[in-house]
Protein backbone atom coordinates (compact mmCIF):
# COMPACT_ATOMS: atom_id res chain seq x y z
CA UNK A 1 0.00 0.00 0.00
CA UNK A 2 1.43 3.39 -0.98
CA UNK A 3 2.42 5.84 1.71
CA UNK A 4 0.25 8.64 0.30
CA UNK A 5 -2.71 6.27 0.36
CA UNK A 6 -1.95 5.30 3.96
CA UNK A 7 -1.84 8.92 5.10
CA UNK A 8 -5.07 9.62 3.28
CA UNK A 9 -6.78 6.77 5.13
CA UNK A 10 -6.16 8.57 8.41
CA UNK A 11 -6.57 12.22 7.47
CA UNK A 12 -9.37 12.28 4.89
CA UNK A 13 -12.96 11.19 5.15
CA UNK A 14 -13.36 7.60 4.14
CA UNK A 15 -16.50 7.50 1.98
CA UNK A 16 -17.00 4.31 0.04
CA UNK A 17 -20.63 4.35 -1.11
CA UNK A 18 -20.52 0.65 -1.87
CA UNK A 19 -20.58 -0.01 1.86
CA UNK A 20 -23.12 2.65 2.91
CA UNK A 21 -26.81 2.42 2.15
CA UNK A 22 -29.17 5.34 1.59
CA UNK A 23 -30.29 5.33 5.22
CA UNK A 24 -26.79 6.10 6.45
CA UNK A 25 -26.49 2.78 8.26
CA UNK A 26 -23.27 0.85 8.37
CA UNK A 27 -22.71 -2.30 6.39
CA UNK A 28 -21.65 -5.84 7.37
CA UNK A 29 -18.11 -4.64 6.59
CA UNK A 30 -18.46 -1.98 9.28
CA UNK A 31 -20.00 -4.45 11.71
CA UNK A 32 -16.88 -6.58 11.44
CA UNK A 33 -14.74 -3.52 12.15
CA UNK A 34 -16.80 -2.72 15.25
CA UNK A 35 -16.31 -6.25 16.55
CA UNK A 36 -12.56 -6.09 15.95
CA UNK A 37 -12.24 -2.73 17.75
CA UNK A 38 -14.26 -3.93 20.74
CA UNK A 39 -12.56 -7.31 21.05
CA UNK A 40 -9.07 -5.85 20.55
CA UNK A 41 -9.41 -3.11 23.15
CA UNK A 42 -11.07 -5.41 25.69
CA UNK A 43 -8.37 -8.04 25.17
CA UNK A 44 -5.62 -5.52 25.85
CA UNK A 45 -7.47 -4.18 28.90
CA UNK A 46 -8.14 -7.67 30.29
CA UNK A 47 -4.53 -8.81 29.86
CA UNK A 48 -3.13 -5.72 31.58
CA UNK A 49 -5.51 -6.04 34.54
CA UNK A 50 -5.02 -9.79 34.90
CA UNK A 51 -1.23 -9.39 34.84
CA UNK A 52 -1.46 -6.34 37.11
CA UNK A 53 0.62 -4.24 34.72
CA UNK A 54 0.78 -0.47 35.25
CA UNK A 55 -0.44 2.12 32.75
CA UNK A 56 -3.44 0.11 31.63
CA UNK A 57 -4.53 3.05 29.49
CA UNK A 58 -1.93 2.05 26.87
CA UNK A 59 -3.39 -1.45 26.60
CA UNK A 60 -6.95 -0.14 26.23
CA UNK A 61 -6.29 2.75 23.83
CA UNK A 62 -3.58 1.39 21.50
CA UNK A 63 -5.89 -1.26 19.93
CA UNK A 64 -8.46 1.49 19.36
CA UNK A 65 -5.89 3.56 17.48
CA UNK A 66 -4.66 0.64 15.40
CA UNK A 67 -8.06 -0.87 14.60
CA UNK A 68 -10.12 2.32 14.59
CA UNK A 69 -8.02 4.77 12.59
CA UNK A 70 -7.40 2.48 9.63
CA UNK A 71 -9.92 0.29 7.77
CA UNK A 72 -7.32 -2.39 7.03
CA UNK A 73 -4.35 -4.18 8.56
CA UNK A 74 -1.23 -5.51 6.86
CA UNK A 75 2.48 -5.99 7.47
CA UNK A 76 3.34 -2.38 6.60
CA UNK A 77 0.84 -1.04 9.13
CA UNK A 78 2.06 -3.46 11.82
CA UNK A 79 5.68 -2.54 11.11
CA UNK A 80 5.02 1.19 11.32
CA UNK A 81 3.01 0.87 14.54
CA UNK A 82 5.75 -1.11 16.29
CA UNK A 83 8.73 0.87 14.96
CA UNK A 84 6.98 4.09 16.02
CA UNK A 85 7.20 3.11 19.69
CA UNK A 86 10.85 2.05 19.32
CA UNK A 87 11.68 5.44 17.81
CA UNK A 88 9.84 7.15 20.68
CA UNK A 89 11.88 5.31 23.30
CA UNK A 90 15.14 6.44 21.68
CA UNK A 91 13.89 10.02 21.38
CA UNK A 92 12.74 10.21 25.00
CA UNK A 93 15.95 8.60 26.26
CA UNK A 94 18.11 11.15 24.41
CA UNK A 95 15.98 14.09 25.53
CA UNK A 96 16.08 12.99 29.17
CA UNK A 97 19.81 12.25 29.16
CA UNK A 98 20.92 15.51 27.56
CA UNK A 99 18.23 18.08 28.40
CA UNK A 100 16.28 16.92 31.46
CA UNK A 101 17.87 19.48 33.80
CA UNK A 102 17.88 22.31 31.25
CA UNK A 103 14.30 23.49 30.62
CA UNK A 104 15.15 25.82 27.72
CA UNK A 105 17.16 23.16 25.92
CA UNK A 106 14.46 20.58 26.63
CA UNK A 107 11.84 22.77 24.96
CA UNK A 108 14.10 23.23 21.95
CA UNK A 109 14.75 19.48 21.79
CA UNK A 110 11.03 18.66 22.05
CA UNK A 111 10.27 21.13 19.26
CA UNK A 112 12.95 19.56 17.07
CA UNK A 113 11.52 16.07 17.59
CA UNK A 114 7.96 17.21 16.88
CA UNK A 115 9.21 19.12 13.84
CA UNK A 116 10.69 15.95 12.35
CA UNK A 117 7.51 13.97 13.03
CA UNK A 118 5.15 16.53 11.51
CA UNK A 119 7.50 17.18 8.59
CA UNK A 120 7.46 13.54 7.57
CA UNK A 121 3.72 13.34 8.16
CA UNK A 122 3.12 16.38 5.94
CA UNK A 123 5.24 14.82 3.21
CA UNK A 124 3.36 11.53 3.51
CA UNK A 125 6.44 9.53 4.46
CA UNK A 126 5.37 6.52 6.64
CA UNK A 127 2.50 8.55 8.05
CA UNK A 128 1.28 6.03 10.62
CA UNK A 129 4.76 5.58 12.09
CA UNK A 130 5.18 9.28 12.84
CA UNK A 131 1.53 9.99 13.70
CA UNK A 132 1.17 7.20 16.27
CA UNK A 133 4.59 8.17 17.61
CA UNK A 134 3.41 11.70 18.36
CA UNK A 135 0.70 10.45 20.73
CA UNK A 136 3.10 8.16 22.60
CA UNK A 137 5.84 10.77 22.59
CA UNK A 138 3.61 13.46 24.07
CA UNK A 139 2.32 11.24 26.86
CA UNK A 140 5.68 9.69 27.79
CA UNK A 141 7.51 13.01 27.70
CA UNK A 142 5.04 14.60 30.07
CA UNK A 143 4.68 11.78 32.59
CA UNK A 144 8.36 10.82 32.61
CA UNK A 145 9.19 14.28 33.95
CA UNK A 146 7.60 13.49 37.33
CA UNK A 147 9.93 12.09 40.02
CA UNK A 148 7.54 9.31 41.06
CA UNK A 149 7.15 8.03 37.50
CA UNK A 150 9.34 5.22 36.22
CA UNK A 151 10.39 5.77 32.63
CA UNK A 152 11.34 2.09 32.40
CA UNK A 153 7.85 0.97 33.47
CA UNK A 154 6.24 3.41 31.04
CA UNK A 155 8.33 2.35 28.06
CA UNK A 156 7.84 -1.34 28.85
CA UNK A 157 4.09 -0.80 29.13
CA UNK A 158 4.10 1.02 25.78
CA UNK A 159 6.12 -1.79 24.17
CA UNK A 160 3.87 -4.53 25.56
CA UNK A 161 0.71 -2.63 24.63
CA UNK A 162 1.99 -2.16 21.08
CA UNK A 163 2.94 -5.82 20.75
CA UNK A 164 -0.39 -7.04 22.13
CA UNK A 165 -2.27 -4.61 19.86
CA UNK A 166 -0.49 -5.85 16.74
CA UNK A 167 -0.91 -9.53 17.67
CA UNK A 168 -4.59 -9.09 18.55
CA UNK A 169 -5.18 -7.16 15.30
CA UNK A 170 -3.59 -9.95 13.27
CA UNK A 171 -5.66 -12.61 15.08
CA UNK A 172 -8.89 -10.64 14.77
CA UNK A 173 -8.39 -9.99 11.05
CA UNK A 174 -7.83 -13.74 10.67
CA UNK A 175 -10.93 -14.65 12.70
CA UNK A 176 -13.08 -11.82 11.29
CA UNK A 177 -11.63 -11.21 7.83
CA UNK A 178 -12.52 -8.55 5.29
CA UNK A 179 -14.70 -9.82 2.48
CA UNK A 180 -14.61 -6.78 0.19
CA UNK A 181 -11.69 -4.61 -0.96
CA UNK A 182 -11.18 -1.23 0.68
CA UNK A 183 -11.34 1.63 -1.78
CA UNK A 184 -8.36 4.00 -1.30
CA UNK A 185 -9.15 7.69 -0.76
CA UNK A 186 -8.25 10.26 -3.42
CA UNK A 187 -4.67 11.47 -3.37
CA UNK A 188 -3.96 15.11 -2.55
CA UNK A 189 -0.75 16.77 -3.62
CA UNK A 190 0.68 19.45 -1.36
CA UNK A 191 3.09 22.22 -2.23
CA UNK A 192 6.38 22.97 -0.52
CA UNK A 193 4.80 25.99 1.19
CA UNK A 194 1.92 23.86 2.47
CA UNK A 195 4.36 21.31 3.87
CA UNK A 196 6.17 24.13 5.71
CA UNK A 197 2.88 25.52 7.01
CA UNK A 198 1.59 22.21 8.30
CA UNK A 199 4.92 21.22 9.80
CA UNK A 200 5.23 24.46 11.77
CA UNK A 201 1.57 24.39 12.83
CA UNK A 202 1.90 20.90 14.25
CA UNK A 203 5.34 21.25 15.83
CA UNK A 204 4.72 24.64 17.48
CA UNK A 205 1.30 23.75 18.87
CA UNK A 206 2.42 20.32 20.12
CA UNK A 207 5.41 21.92 21.84
CA UNK A 208 3.23 24.60 23.43
CA UNK A 209 0.89 21.88 24.68
CA UNK A 210 3.84 20.08 26.30
CA UNK A 211 5.09 23.32 27.92
CA UNK A 212 1.66 24.29 29.32
CA UNK A 213 1.02 20.85 30.81
CA UNK A 214 4.49 20.96 32.41
CA UNK A 215 4.16 24.49 33.82
CA UNK A 216 0.72 23.93 35.36
CA UNK A 217 1.60 20.42 36.58
CA UNK A 218 -1.42 18.85 34.87
CA UNK A 219 -0.58 15.26 35.67
CA UNK A 220 -4.22 14.14 35.85
CA UNK A 221 -5.28 15.59 32.49
CA UNK A 222 -4.40 12.71 30.20
CA UNK A 223 -7.59 13.10 28.14
CA UNK A 224 -6.85 16.77 27.51
CA UNK A 225 -3.25 16.10 26.59
CA UNK A 226 -4.15 13.35 24.13
CA UNK A 227 -6.90 15.55 22.67
CA UNK A 228 -4.51 18.44 22.01
CA UNK A 229 -2.31 16.08 19.99
CA UNK A 230 -4.94 14.12 18.06
CA UNK A 231 -6.71 17.24 16.77
CA UNK A 232 -3.45 18.40 15.16
CA UNK A 233 -3.30 15.50 12.72
CA UNK A 234 -5.03 17.39 9.86
CA UNK A 235 -2.18 19.94 10.25
CA UNK A 236 -4.46 22.77 9.10
CA UNK A 237 -6.43 25.25 11.17
CA UNK A 238 -9.80 24.40 9.63
CA UNK A 239 -9.24 20.67 9.98
CA UNK A 240 -8.07 20.98 13.59
CA UNK A 241 -10.98 23.30 14.48
CA UNK A 242 -13.51 20.84 13.09
CA UNK A 243 -11.84 17.96 14.90
CA UNK A 244 -11.74 19.94 18.16
CA UNK A 245 -15.49 20.57 18.19
CA UNK A 246 -16.23 16.96 17.39
CA UNK A 247 -13.75 15.68 19.96
CA UNK A 248 -15.27 17.84 22.72
CA UNK A 249 -18.67 16.32 21.98
CA UNK A 250 -17.12 12.87 21.89
CA UNK A 251 -15.43 13.32 25.26
CA UNK A 252 -18.76 14.45 26.74
CA UNK A 253 -20.44 11.31 25.39
CA UNK A 254 -17.61 9.07 26.61
CA UNK A 255 -17.72 10.60 30.09
CA UNK A 256 -21.51 10.18 30.23
CA UNK A 257 -21.15 6.51 29.33
CA UNK A 258 -18.39 6.08 31.94
CA UNK A 259 -20.56 7.65 34.66
CA UNK A 260 -23.50 5.45 33.64
CA UNK A 261 -21.35 2.32 33.87
CA UNK A 262 -20.18 3.19 37.37
CA UNK A 263 -23.69 4.03 38.60
CA UNK A 264 -25.16 0.82 37.20
CA UNK A 265 -22.38 -1.44 38.43
CA UNK A 266 -21.67 0.29 41.75
CA UNK A 267 -19.89 -2.33 43.95
CA UNK A 268 -19.74 -4.82 41.06
CA UNK A 269 -16.79 -2.88 39.62
CA UNK A 270 -14.54 -5.10 41.76
CA UNK A 271 -15.39 -8.06 39.47
CA UNK A 272 -13.14 -7.90 36.42
CA UNK A 273 -15.29 -10.05 34.07
CA UNK A 274 -18.25 -7.72 34.59
CA UNK A 275 -16.07 -4.67 33.94
CA UNK A 276 -14.83 -6.22 30.70
CA UNK A 277 -18.43 -6.87 29.60
CA UNK A 278 -19.37 -3.26 30.39
CA UNK A 279 -16.36 -2.00 28.46
CA UNK A 280 -17.22 -4.23 25.51
CA UNK A 281 -20.74 -2.80 25.32
CA UNK A 282 -19.63 0.84 25.56
CA UNK A 283 -16.84 0.34 23.02
CA UNK A 284 -19.33 -1.27 20.62
CA UNK A 285 -21.62 1.76 20.93
CA UNK A 286 -18.91 4.37 20.41
CA UNK A 287 -17.13 2.41 17.66
CA UNK A 288 -20.41 2.16 15.76
CA UNK A 289 -20.83 5.94 15.97
CA UNK A 290 -17.23 6.37 14.82
CA UNK A 291 -17.80 4.28 11.70
CA UNK A 292 -21.15 5.90 10.87
CA UNK A 293 -19.48 9.34 10.93
CA UNK A 294 -16.98 8.29 8.26
CA UNK A 295 -14.32 10.66 9.55
CA UNK A 296 -10.86 9.99 10.93
CA UNK A 297 -11.19 11.75 14.30
CA UNK A 298 -14.76 12.79 14.98
CA UNK A 299 -17.23 12.62 17.82
CA UNK A 300 -17.35 8.83 17.77
CA UNK A 301 -13.58 8.43 17.88
CA UNK A 302 -13.36 10.99 20.70
CA UNK A 303 -15.92 9.02 22.70
CA UNK A 304 -14.15 5.76 21.87
CA UNK A 305 -10.73 6.87 23.13
CA UNK A 306 -12.32 8.51 26.18
CA UNK A 307 -13.84 5.14 27.11
CA UNK A 308 -10.38 3.60 26.73
CA UNK A 309 -8.80 6.22 29.00
CA UNK A 310 -11.52 6.02 31.65
CA UNK A 311 -11.53 2.22 31.82
CA UNK A 312 -7.76 1.87 31.48
CA UNK A 313 -6.81 4.43 34.09
CA UNK A 314 -9.71 5.57 36.24
CA UNK A 315 -12.42 2.90 36.53
CA UNK A 316 -11.54 1.34 39.88
CA UNK A 317 -13.56 0.35 42.96
CA UNK A 318 -12.05 3.14 45.08
CA UNK A 319 -12.17 5.91 42.46
CA UNK A 320 -14.82 8.56 41.84
CA UNK A 321 -15.78 8.20 38.18
CA UNK A 322 -18.15 11.17 38.40
CA UNK A 323 -15.39 13.54 39.45
CA UNK A 324 -12.92 12.01 37.01
CA UNK A 325 -15.37 12.28 34.12
CA UNK A 326 -16.36 15.87 34.82
CA UNK A 327 -12.71 16.83 35.21
CA UNK A 328 -11.85 15.05 31.95
CA UNK A 329 -14.54 16.93 30.04
CA UNK A 330 -13.83 20.38 31.50
CA UNK A 331 -10.07 20.04 31.00
CA UNK A 332 -10.55 18.94 27.36
CA UNK A 333 -12.84 21.89 26.61
CA UNK A 334 -10.44 24.40 28.16
CA UNK A 335 -7.36 22.85 26.53
CA UNK A 336 -8.93 22.71 23.06
CA UNK A 337 -10.31 26.24 23.33
CA UNK A 338 -6.87 27.62 24.15
CA UNK A 339 -5.22 25.47 21.50
CA UNK A 340 -7.59 26.62 18.75
CA UNK A 341 -7.11 30.26 19.74
CA UNK A 342 -3.36 29.85 19.33
CA UNK A 343 -3.88 27.87 16.12
CA UNK A 344 -5.95 30.72 14.63
CA UNK A 345 -3.22 33.24 15.44
CA UNK A 346 -0.44 31.00 14.17
CA UNK A 347 -2.33 30.13 10.99
CA UNK A 348 -2.83 33.80 10.18
CA UNK A 349 0.81 34.59 10.88
CA UNK A 350 2.18 31.77 8.72
CA UNK A 351 -0.13 32.72 5.84
CA UNK A 352 1.56 36.12 5.68
CA UNK A 353 4.63 34.58 4.09
CA UNK A 354 4.76 32.90 0.71
CA UNK A 355 7.11 30.16 1.94
CA UNK A 356 4.65 29.07 4.65
CA UNK A 357 1.32 29.90 3.04
CA UNK A 358 -1.32 27.18 3.14
CA UNK A 359 -3.22 27.76 -0.11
Amino acid sequence: MGISKLSGLILKKQRDHRFINSAGDYSPQDQRRVLRIALGSCAGFLISKYMNWPYGVFFAVYPMLLLGMLPKFDRLIAWQFMVGVAVNVVEIYLLNVFFKHHPALMIMGVFAVFFVHFRLMAKGSHFLLWASGIVTLSVLLHFSSYPDASLTDMTMAAFLATLISVISAAVLYWLIPETDPIAPPPQHNVTFAQINHRTLMGAILATLSFVVFQIFDLKDSLSAQVATVLVLFPMTFRGSLENSMKRAKGVALGCALGITVQLLMYDLIRYLPLVVIAMFITVMLTARLHLIERTGSGMGFGALTTIGILFGQYLQPNSDMLYSSMYRFSSVVVALSLLMSLAWLLDGFLNRFAITRNV
